[in-house]
């Protein structure tokens, strides 16, 4: 069995009943290369921790910006508990060293797919850590390690998608609003990867690739961000 105290002493807390946190750590793909092994895999826990992460941050936006609207709250919000985020609190916990995970998942490591799992382990062990020791105990740990990024995402308003913000600072910055074009097309229909221009005026500043015009739009906008120094 793995060892699980230093994952504890990096999350600040140390489980009654470890099976919980083994279980929030199994990959549903790991359960069908092994199983043998007694524990449920963490879609459970990943539910009730996304209900509990998102309760508990709610609860501090609303108590701690009572002038604030509705509509930004939940931005603030989603920029706090999203899949980015929480993949990358994972990472920094060291997460993802201790994921029981199939063969070929354990070879996927900086997918896309891979992040996900993070995220969703991440709330799974928040799940376990509110089983575990209650309400309380979770509110220390959802604060320190995710409500603690707060200040950074206000500061630089990372709550704006970077096509808002690409736009939002493009506008201070220029006075010119941001344009994009699909450059090219590839792949079957079932698997087509565009490749998308961001351009102000007729400056190309980013090109961005995904597997929708959106999200290649987004992925040039965030390289438009980087390239333009632009926070």
């Amino acid at each position: 069995m793995r060892e699980l105290a230093k994952l504890e002493q990096s999350m600040g807390y140390r489980f009654s009943n470890q099976e919980l946190l083994r279980q929030a750590l199994t990959h549903r793909s790991y359960l069908n290369e092994h199983p043998e092994v007694a524990l449920g895999h963490n879609e459970r826990l990943e539910f009730l921790g996304d209900a509990v992460l998102e309760i508990i941050v709610t609860e501090h936006l609303f108590n701690t910006f009572p002038e604030q609207p509705e509509g930004e709250l939940t931005d603030w919000r989603a920029s706090l508990v999203n899949a980015k985020m929480l993949a990358s609190i994972a990472q920094g916990l060291e997460v993802e060293e201790n994921l029981y995970l199939s063969r070929g998942e354990e070879k996927d490591a900086n997918s896309k797919a891979r992040q996900y799992i993070l995220a969703n382990a991440m709330e799974a062990i928040i799940g376990a850590m509110y089983l575990d020791g209650g309400i309380e105990a979770t509110k220390t740990f959802v604060h320190a390690f995710v409500i603690s990024h707060l200040d950074n995402i206000l500061e630089n308003h990372l709550y704006l998608d970077p096509k808002s913000r690409f736009q939002e600072k493009a506008q201070e910055a220029t006075g010119i609003t941001p344009h994009y074009r699909v450059i090219s097309e590839s792949g079957p229909d079932h698997e087509k990867i565009f490749e998308v221009g961001l351009y102000l005026e007729e400056e190309l500043v980013a090109v961005g690739n995904g597997s929708s015009k959106q999200e290649a739009q987004v992925a040039a906008a965030a390289q438009g961000l980087a390239n333009k120094g632009w926070k």
